[in-house]
């Protein structure tokens, strides 16, 4: 055991197109969009990475600094900081019967917002959404 071992900490998005791979896994993907100098934010951080240790490999916690990510106010509509988007892959409907003909394949799946807040948040309930959508907390 390492002494001083690094622990797993959220990804910090560089660029909107490095959500792409992250929302191919098919994993939930739970985003905190931060300003810097925000106090709610820094409250916030620590828990973000609580989870991210916590949820390892069965989700991905991704931290995205809104000054330094260019397009992601505008792209997830961001009015307040702290501001939390749970992205997953579209629930895939069931077809409807249809006399006498074939049931349609099912195209591919889409990827959307499948939950948001603003402000402080309770970690409990950031759990909920995660484990909700998927996740499942990392054996400690």
């Amino acid at each position: 055991m390492a002494l001083f071992s690094k622990k797993p900490r959220a990804v910090k998005l560089q660029q909107l197109d490095e959500l792409e791979p992250l929302l191919k896994s098919g994993r939930p993907v739970l985003l905190d969009l931060y300003q810097v100098g925000c106090s709610a934010c820094q409250v916030m951080d620590g828990i973000v990475n609580e989870l991210a240790r916590e949820y390892g490999e069965s989700a991905h916690i991704v931290k995205v600094d809104l000054g330094r990510v260019p397009g992601a106010i505008q792209v997830f509509r961001v009015q307040s900081t702290p501001t939390f988007v749970l992205l997953g892959p579209a629930p895939v409907k069931k077809p409807k019967k249809r006399s006498g003909g074939q049931v349609p394949e099912a195209t591919g799946r889409r990827i959307t917002s499948r939950w948001r807040t603003s402000g402080l948040v309770r970690k409990n309930q950031l759990q909920r959404v995660l484990e909700s959508n998927g996740a499942v907390r990392a054996e400690s």
